[in-house]
Order: C-alpha cells, then sequence, then structure tokens
C-alpha cells in the first residue's frame, strides 16, 4: 500500500517548526538540506537564504513529515490560508490525546479532543505554525 508523506512550505522557520514537532512525535531528522548545499553558478543562493531548509524529513511511523523553507524570490506562503490539514490516525486514546496537546501547544483548537460517537475520539486544531492538524483514535480499526 502507498504511503501518504504530507510535505509543508514555510516562510524561513521551518527548521523551528520541524524541532517544535520532533519534541512531541520523538524520532530524529532523516534528512537536512540546507539551500547552501546545493547552490552553485547555476542555482545562486542569497546570502541571508544559505542556512534556510531546501528539505527536512521527520519519519513518524512509516511515514514522513516533509518541508521547506520558500524562497523569497517565489514569493510567501499564506499562512492564514486554509492549507490542507494533516490527519493523525493514533494506536491509542493515550497516544492521541499526547499528540493532540503536544501539537496544539500555542496553536489555537478548532474542535477539542472528545468523544465523537461509537467510541471514537477526535479533534482539530491549527499549531503555532499555522498547520492544520487532525487526530483521531478508533478503536475499531485495530
Amino acid at each position: 500500500m502507498p504511503l501518504i508523506n504530507p510535505h509543508i512550505n514555510f516562510n524561513g522557520n521551518a527548521e523551528e517548526a520541524f524541532n517544535f514537532y520532533k519534541s512531541v512525535f520523538g524520532g530524529e531528522f532523516t534528512r537536512i538540506i540546507r539551500f547552501k548545499d546545493i547552490a552553485s553558478d547555476e542555482f545562486p543562493v542569497a546570502a541571508h537564504e544559505a542556512d534556510k531548509l531546501m528539505h527536512i524529513a521527520l519519519p513518524i511511523g512509516k511515514n514522513f513529515l516533509l518541508a521547506n523553507d520558500v524562497p523569497e524570490i517565489m514569493g510567501r506562503t499564506n499562512e492564514n490560508e486554509n492549507r490542507s490539514k494533516i490527519s493523525i490516525s493514533a494506536e491509542s486514546k493515550a497516544e492521541a490525546e499526547k499528540l493532540f496537546n503536544g501539537l496544539s501547544a500555542g496553536g489555537t483548537v478548532e474542535m477539542p479532543f472528545e468523544a465523537s460517537g461509537l467510541d471514537t475520539y477526535f479533534g482539530m486544531f491549527r499549531d503555532k505554525y499555522g498547520i492544520e492538524w487532525m487526530i483521531n483514535f478508533d478503536p475499531n480499526d485495530k
């Protein structure tokens, strides 16, 4: 079965956001590429963007959460737009609560994590970086 790996664009704070995500999910980054790592005569990189991230990957289970900083020459990412939500199906209610509480810290809760019928639990929020998440636990999916 194919894996779905969400990819997020940031305006220069991808590394900060991913250190936050790593603090919640755990694990280690599998790859970090900075713009200075790919700079060449054909692809010049401005000094103020050299340390920004061209690619970062954080494994979560069998999937990866991926991101990059958008170079200024490509314009800004609208951090207030309704981007696609990242949906996480947790393996336990405790894990779901931990992820919800950790990732929503400093953000805006749109729907508190609570029972949503038939023994399932669900919550939705925008984290402090503007990324939208949905966390659910369904004991019947096991």
